[in-house]
């Protein structure tokens, strides 16, 4: 009589390929896998009207003005790129510092220092769920004053969104810097502490230069999560479609291009002409996708290899 499912033993299962837990993860990778590889397909057949009624030059051009029959992203391509390293270079160290102030306390701290960490933990966690459009909500009425006081100009502007990007970036990047320095810096306390080093010696003279590729995941993570945002580049940028030549000017982003423009084209060039800032979104996204699994591949490797 053949044994059931049930009466074989886990590891049996899982060597002879009969895990349904693992089947079912396999499924869903698949229909993911799937899904992914569809919309580029589709952004790719939408995207080809461009290359066939008008020169593909000319959608990359510098002017956007569908009234003169020029589609040019160019503008939009380095507005998503300068604004999300600007909040990166505004978000990144401030999370670094703030990694390194939760998990480094002081010896004989207050327990008011105690506190304010355990909270300002709470807030970080706190921040991921706060919806988007909040963030720019409170923007507007409280840091696009203080912008226009002064640098001038309206206050929608690059400053702004920048800033406002970066308290967006925070808590993925203080979380992300979480896991990936916090399990080094517990596997070194027992030795470092009984040799007289404090929790931020172990912090910056070892546990950071050892950690070079948990940096470097933050930061493409961080870059990923600013260039793919609409919201706050809608509401706090200003929108110009034009070159970012100053802080205090408007520019205009890949993303938020798409939102304005669907909301008043359906078909036709200026419509068309969308489906090839989106598939440039895609590509930014899955090498930026591409490049953080890469690095996690790598860590992984590394640590089975320190195990040993």
């Amino acid at each position: 009589m053949k044994p059931s499912s049930s009466a074989v033993p886990a590891e049996e299962r899982v060597a002879s390929g009969r895990d349904p837990a693992r089947s079912v993860l396999r499924f869903a990778a698949g229909i993911a896998v799937l899904g992914i590889l569809l919309l580029f397909l589709m952004i790719i057949a939408f995207a080809l009207p461009v290359f066939t009624e008008q020169s593909a030059g000319g959608s990359f051009s510098r002017i956007w003005a569908p009234g003169q029959g020029q589609f040019g992203i160019q503008a939009m391509i380095a507005g998503s790129l300068v604004l999300a390293l600007s909040a990166l270079c505004i978000g990144w160290p401030f999370g670094l510092v703030l990694c390194c102030w939760l998990f480094c306390p002081v010896n004989g701290q207050s327990g008011f220092a105690r506190s304010a960490r355990s909270i300002v933990g709470f807030l970080v966690r706190i921040m991921t769920a706060i919806p988007t459009v909040v963030y720019g909500f409170a923007a507007v009425f409280l840091l696009t004053p203080l912008v226009r006081e002064t640098v001038g100009g309206t206050g929608f502007c690059w400053l702004s969104a920048a800033f406002m990007l970066a308290v967006l970036i925070l808590p993925t990047i203080v979380l992300l810097l979480s896991a990936g320095l916090a399990p080094r810096l517990e596997r070194l306390l027992p030795g470092g502490l009984a040799l007289g080093f404090t929790r931020m010696d172990l912090m910056w003279f070892f546990v950071l230069p050892e950690a070079k590729k948990t940096l470097f995941s933050s930061l493409v993570l961080g870059f990923g999560r600013a260039v793919g945002d609409t919201l706050i580049p809608l509401m706090l940028a200003g929108n110009a479609p034009q070159m970012p030549y100053a802080c205090s000017a408007g520019l205009r982003t890949l993303t938020a291009h798409m939102a304005m423009v669907t909301s008043n084209e359906v078909g036709g060039a200026a419509y068309n002409s969308l489906f090839m800032a989106g598939a440039l979104l895609l590509l930014i996204n899955a090498l930026v996708s591409l490049c953080a699994c890469r690095l996690e591949c790598s860590s992984r490797q590394e640590r089975k290899g320190g195990r040993r």
